[in-house]
């Protein structure tokens, strides 16, 4: 062999290294140096160095017999031929053809999946709560019906092309540092599919497809949130020639609500009550999804307090059961006060932070009545 140096050395690799770390740092190095793919001086010359020593340290028998000699392991008992002809070179796809005329032998282009498409649609909040039946328009590839995707005009076919012979590919060989290099590329006449067309269908103009709009039906499960991706198979642009078609992914947007927010599957609501209620508590009415339901607020409840409205949520996807409804109360201060309803606030505050009563049992119950009645008074004038 011509090249001297240390084969691990060209690798960047050491002695230690498994054979799958010599495979992929030669895939790496491959892709890097190939003479198709890399024009600067010395690039192939690169190529066939390090080429030569992933065929000698692919090989187990030659590895071996390399790291007990060297170069003189290797050197007269091996040709350049015998050497690459057993490298374990699978695996590496099109980086390169197999060396002196050996490989793959090209073919005309196969069938192709159509590409995936996506949509992106937005819903309202109850419509992601229970579930919504919703009619979409999308533009999409499709096989031409008047040709049936062949491309060709009616009562005509394709012609095999006289450039590759059908195979789709053209082979290149080339030679050089007593190596010989093949390469594969796709036929510029009838771009990898073997065949031309003299007569063009006259709707698709010969492409076998053509852009349709079309409308789409999509089923939105309840529970759905925004995020969710909804796959419509096959619902995507066909495939060529004679694929099958892609997919359609719709993206799902829920849109925010006026009043409740979600988080996982319970509602969150707020609800402003006045201080008078959340003093002497009520029985009040609360929207949720499902209609108005009655709630108490028990006497002594503080701004922000939590309560929770059971299976008031949205129901869950998976399983059965729905969350909850979450309501958060806030108590709200009047900003504009009459003189009759500042003179209340004043006794209601003397009577709530006043001194303890001295007098007798008679005389703390007289002062609670009183108490009582003023309360009562706040509520009448601050709530009509």
């Amino acid at each position: 062999m011509a090249t001297t140096r240390d084969y691990y050395e060209i690798l960047g690799l050491s002695k230690e290294t498994s054979a799958e770390d010599i495979k992929k740092t030669y895939r790496k190095l491959a892709l890097k140096y190939h003479p198709d793919r890399n024009k600067e001086a010395g690039a192939e010359e690169k190529f066939k160095e390090i080429s030569e020593a992933y065929a000698v340290l692919s090989d187990p028998e030659k590895r071996a017999q390399y790291d007990r000699l060297g170069h003189a392991g290797i050197d007269g008992q091996y040709s350049a031929e015998d050497i690459f002809r057993n490298a374990d070179f699978s695996g590496f796809g099109d980086i390169f053809e197999m060396f002196f005329g050996g490989g793959r032998r090209g073919g005309p282009m196969g069938p192709r999946r159509g590409s995936d498409l996506q949509y992106d649609l937005y819903i309202a909040f109850e419509e992601a709560a229970f579930g919504v039946h919703k009619d979409i328009d999308i533009q999409r590839t499709e096989r031409c019906s008047k040709c049936s995707g062949t491309g060709a005009k009616e009562g005509t076919s394709p012609k095999r092309c006289p450039t590759c012979g059908g195979a789709g590919q053209v082979r290149t060989t080339r030679s050089g540092l007593g190596m010989q290099f093949v390469s594969t590329t796709t036929c510029s006449t009838c771009h990898g599919r073997g065949q031309i067309i003299e007569s063009p269908c006259p709707v698709c103009n010969g492409a076998g497809r053509i852009r349709n709009k079309r409308k789409i039906a999509v089923n939105v499960p309840a529970g759905a949130d925004s995020g969710m991706t909804l796959r419509l198979s096959g619902e995507g642009d066909s495939g060529e020639p004679g694929g099958s078609p892609g997919d359609l992914y719709v993206v799902l947007h829920v849109m925010e609500h006026k009043y409740f927010k979600r988080v996982d599957y319970d509602v969150i609501s707020e609800l402003p009550i006045s201080f008078a209620q959340a003093a002497l508590g009520e029985d009040v009415m609360v929207d949720t999804l499902y209609g108005k339901v009655k709630m108490n607020v028990p006497s002594g409840t503080q701004t922000h307090s939590v309560f929770r409205l059971r299976d008031k949520g949205i129901q869950h996807m998976q399983g059965h059961g729905k969350g909850d409804q979450l309501v958060r109360v806030t108590i709200k201060t009047p900003t504009k006060l009459t003189s009759e309803q500042k003179e209340l606030l004043r006794q209601f505050e003397y009577l709530s932070n006043g001194k303890k009563s001295e007098g007798n049992e008679k005389d703390r119950n007289e002062k609670s009545k009183k108490s009582k009645g003023i309360f009562e008074k706040v509520k009448d004038v601050f709530e009509g």
